[in-house]
C-alpha cells in the first residue's frame, strides 16, 4: 500500500467495498468485544473476504530478503447473534502547512433509521498527531450544541479499540464529529496520503446494534483544511475547540 520509494506506486487490497473490522499499532492491548457482540462475515452479510494488511515503519532487516511472521488470531461462533458490530471511520482530506499547528475536522449526520450504541474508538495519525477527539453532537431546539465526548487520545500512543470515554447511544439525526491536532516542524507542506511521508486523520468508532445491521455508512470523510473546519458549519454552536485540542482540560 505505501511505497517504499519513488519508482513503486501505491495501490488499495480490494478494488472496492473494503471496510475496517479492526486495527492494531504501537504494542497496543488486544481487543474484546462485548459479551453477544460479533462481526457478520460470509452468508449473506457485506463482508465475504477478510484481508489482512500489515505496515512496516522500518523495512531495513528486510533488505536482504530476510522474512517474518505476522499476524493475528479471530474467535469466531457459527451460532447467530443478535448484536452485530460495526465500525465507522472519520477522517479528513487537506494538507498540513510547514511549522505550524493545524487542525482537521470532520462531521457526518446519521441518517439511517437505527440506534447505534458505541462502545470503543481508535485513533490514528502518522508522526505529527497530537490529539485527536472524536464527538456525539445533537441538536437542541434547533441549535446544533450538545457535544459528548467519545474519546480523545494522543495518537502516537499504543493504537487499539479503547472502551469510548460516554456510551450513550446514537440516534438517527444525530452527529459524529472528530478532530485531528496536528503540529508540523517540516519545512513543507504535508498531505494526506498513505506514506509515512504524509499524514493520517481518522478516528474509529466501534458500536453495536440490537436486531438490525450495522450502518451502511462506513465512512465519514471532509475535504479538510484548508477547505472545510467546524467552523464552516453554519448552524454548529459551542464548539469546543480548546478541549478538542488538547489532551488535559
Amino acid at each position: 500500500m505505501a511505497k517504499h520509494d519513488d519508482t513503486m506506486e501505491t495501490s488499495s487490497p480490494c478494488a472496492k467495498g473494503s471496510q475496517v473490522i479492526y486495527a492494531w499499532a504501537r504494542d497496543a492491548p488486544p481487543l474484546a468485544l462485548p459479551e453477544g457482540v460479533g462481526f457478520q462475515v460470509g452468508g449473506k452479510s457485506p463482508i465475504q473476504y477478510l484481508v489482512l494488511q500489515v505496515h512496516y515503519a522500518v523495512i531495513d532487516k528486510f533488505e536482504d530478503g530476510s522474512t517474518d511472521n505476522s499476524g493475528i488470531f479471530l474467535h469466531y461462533t457459527e451460532r447467530p447473534l443478535s448484536k452485530l458490530a460495526g465500525v465507522i471511520l472519520l477522517g479528513t482530506g487537506g494538507a498540513i502547512p510547514p511549522k505550524r499547528t493545524e487542525h482537521m475536522d470532520t462531521m457526518c449526520k446519521i441518517k439511517e433509521k437505527k440506534t447505534i450504541h458505541p462502545f470503543a474508538y481508535r485513533t490514528h495519525t502518522h508522526s505529527l498527531g497530537k490529539v485527536v477527539s472524536g464527538y456525539k453532537v445533537r441538536a437542541n431546539d434547533d441549535k446544533i450544541d450538545d457535544w459528548t465526548l467519545l474519546g480523545k487520545r494522543d495518537p502516537l500512543t499504543p493504537q487499539m479499540f479503547y472502551p469510548v470515554m460516554n456510551n450513550e447511544t446514537i440516534e438517527t439525526g444525530d452527529m459524529l464529529a472528530a478532530r485531528c491536532t496536528m503540529e508540523s516542524n517540516r519545512d513543507d507542506w504535508t498531505m494526506i496520503g498513505a506514506t509515512n511521508k504524509d499524514e493520517m486523520c481518522n478516528f474509529y468508532l466501534m458500536y453495536w446494534v440490537d436486531k438490525t445491521t450495522p450502518l451502511e455508512m462506513k465512512y465519514c470523510f471532509t475535504p479538510g483544511p484548508p477547505y472545510y473546519s467546524w467552523k464552516t458549519e453554519p448552524l454548529l454552536n459551542n464548539i469546543p475547540d480548546k478541549s478538542a485540542s488538547i489532551l488535559d482540560d
